[in-house]
């Protein structure tokens, strides 16, 4: 069941490249993650009230909050970040290189979680580098 939540997130992801991109002309693009993140603030509390887990935050250990919340810093830093880059550049490219970040999730995953690495992740990453590097040199990633 994880494989259609990952295959939605996908959709999900793809569409807000392309929509943020469409959204950023005349629009400084910390302003426009702004008005994004009130949006994302709503509906997941909404989520969560939905779901009945509301109470349960009180249950969350010290580290499981650290993680978190520092989670949550890269994520906003990582959003504002790819916005600037998609006010500046093409979305193709600029997802691409972005999306490179599974290569180093990957080692991080390996390294702080003990993932195991093997030949096929070895060499799916390597074509996911390749393929970024082939896109983000192109004519179109100006």
């Amino acid at each position: 069941m994880w494989i259609v939540w990952a295959v939605l997130a996908a959709i999900s992801a793809a569409l807000v490249i392309v929509l943020t991109k469409a959204g950023l002309k005349n629009v400084d693009s910390s302003l426009a993650f702004a008005i994004q993140a009130v949006l994302i603030l709503l509906i997941t509390w909404a989520v969560v009230i939905y779901q009945g887990n509301f109470n349960e935050w009180k249950d969350i250990e010290k580290n499981a909050w650290i993680f978190l919340l520092a989670a949550g810093v890269f994520t906003s830093l990582s959003t504002l970040f790819s916005y600037k880059a998609l006010s500046l550049g093409p979305a193709s490219a600029v997802a691409t290189i972005e999306r490179s970040s599974l290569v180093i999730a990957i080692v991080l995953s390996v390294i702080f979680l003990k993932e195991k690495l093997t030949w096929q992740i070895v060499i799916g990453g390597a074509a996911m580098v390749a393929g970024a590097l082939l896109i983000a040199l192109s004519d179109n990633g100006e």
